[in-house]
This record gives C-alpha cells, structure tokens and sequence, in this order.
C-alpha cells in the first residue's frame, strides 16, 4: 500500500483524493463516487467564484452576493425583496442586509407598494446598471476563460449533467432556497 501524503503536502484539489481514499477506509458503508462528485462540484464551484470575486468584483467595489443581487435586478427587475432572494439564491436576511449597503452606494433603490406599504421592491438606479453592465462584460470575460478549458460537446455535457444533478435533487427530496 502506497504512503498515504502528509497533510500538509496538499493543495485544495489533492485534498478530494485524500478525503476520499481516508474516508473510504474509516467508514467504509460511504460511497466514495458521491463523496468525490460533490467534494470536486463544490470545490470547482468555489474556485470559479473566487476567482470572479477577486479578479471581477471585488476591484469594482463589489461582493459577489452584490453583483448577484444587481445581476437579477438588472434582468428581471424591479423585485420584491423575497423574489430577489429566490432569483439570486440567497436568503432573505442576507438580501436585507445586502440591500442597505447597495441603496447607501446608490446602486439600487426602493420604493414601498402603493397597496401594501409593508411590501418594499428594489430596482437598479443608474449607476447600478452601469455597475452591472461593466462588471458583467469582465464577468463574461472570465466565464469565458473559464469555459475554454472543455470542447464545446464537453460543454454542452456538462450543462446537462449539471441541470440533471440541480432539477433531480428536488424528486431527492433535498433542501432548497425557495
């Protein structure tokens, strides 16, 4: 049996091949095909946002729940805050929360329902739809890049996959933001 690496030789992709092979061995009922596509889903995910974040948005004074709240308003927008939340996948306290910052930057701006006072729907000022068209071309960019790494039939497999994995997890009864 070959060594198994010192800890601190590995890296953040390495790490799934460890966790693996040490869980796999420790608890051997798991199954290490599912371990190993959520761990390199998750990890190939929040690499991908990363890199957006710090070489995208974070220069143009955005977060990336920013820059996704502005991406929905500037597409589907203006929104009741809970549809913001539902469109960008967040939670409603963390659009809440978010949205203050946003308004206070002048990116966006609220207004209160003419029916229901209670109701309060978001909408991109001019500076948030230019925020977000100059932020999304470089996003592109990025995704772009990103993508050239698959043939355009490896592309289109994994869009597939991928959609299959997101819709299937509803008939597996999984958890989602609603």
């Amino acid at each position: 049996m070959p060594a198994e690496p010192a800890a601190d030789s590995l890296d953040y992709l390495s790490f799934v091949d460890y966790a693996v092979e040490r869980t796999s061995r420790e608890l051997p009922e798991v199954d290490p095909v599912a371990m190993r596509l959520v761990l390199t889903l998750h990890r190939a995910t929040s690499a991908l946002v990363y890199d957006l974040e710090s070489s995208v948005h974070r220069p143009r004074g955005l977060s990336w729940p920013g820059f996704r709240v502005l991406f929905v308003l500037w597409l589907a927008g203006p929104l009741e805050g809970k549809r913001v939340a539902e469109l960008s996948g967040m939670s409603r306290a963390a659009v809440s929360a978010l949205v203050k910052t946003l308004e206070r930057d002048g990116t966006i701006s609220r207004r209160q329902g003419e029916r229901d006072r209670r109701v309060v729907s978001f909408e991109l000022t001019d500076a948030g739809r230019e925020a977000i068209l100059g932020a999304y071309t470089a996003h592109n960019e990025r995704e772009q890049a990103w993508a050239s790494t698959l043939t355009r039939p490896e592309r289109t497999i994994l869009i597939g996959l991928l959609e299959k994995l997101a819709t299937g997890s509803v008939s597996a009864e999984a958890k989602r933001r609603s």
